[in-house]
């Protein structure tokens, strides 16, 4: 089964809800990948022998992994940590994220400035790229286990909006641009 995304209502209760707009109006995956956005299915219950996440990490230089456990129980200061996570911003490398256990989402903006709800879920790995607006926040279960994938030593430094004159925005801004075609790598 694919990822499931969906163009966000302009509600501000609880983020952790759906904010399905209405009407309901899905994104599909050709339409992720035209932002840059790549997504691979994987069986979450067997990453450490994992051809194809091997493969993966290997033709995109991934050499660093983490694991996070985000929910109340495990995360100091949990609420403020998740307000954080939903401040809009950017990073100047690309976001791997694979989800392990539990769901949550990933907002990015489309090319009109939208945004878009990415729903994770156990087995979804997911790329956004450098310089994309985005943002996250668990859904109402409250719980998530990711792998996080660096290139070289980690780097979390986020760039809240707006970031215009940043590289990595700027580099994005033209892809997306010049963009002719779709990565072929992901499904």
């Amino acid at each position: 089964m694919a990822i499931e995304a969906w163009f966000m209502d302009n509600n501000n209760e609880d983020p952790r809800l759906p904010h399905h707009g209405y009407p309901n109006e899905f994104v599909f995956l050709d339409q992720l990948a035209e932002l840059g956005v790549l997504y691979w299915k994987l069986n979450p219950n067997d990453c450490e022998n994992d051809q194809e996440l091997k493969n993966i990490r290997e033709a995109r230089g991934y050499n660093y992994m983490d694991l996070l456990d985000l929910c109340p129980e495990k995360v100091e200061n949990y609420e403020e940590k998740l307000k954080n996570f939903y401040t809009e911003h950017i990073h100047e490398d690309e976001e791997i994220r694979y989800c392990l256990e539990g769901s949550g989402y990933f907002d990015v903006r489309d090319k009109n400035d939208r945004w878009i709800r990415i729903w994770i879920k156990a087995g979804d790995l997911i790329i956004l790229p450098a310089g994309i607006y985005h943002r996250f926040t668990l859904d109402t279960n409250n719980y998530v286990k990711l792998m996080r994938l660096f290139m070289g030593e980690p780097v979390w430094t986020a760039y809240n909006r707006p970031q215009e004159d940043n590289p990595a925005r700027k580099e994005y801004i033209k892809g997306l641009t010049e963009k002719t075609g779709v990565p072929l790598a992901a499904h």
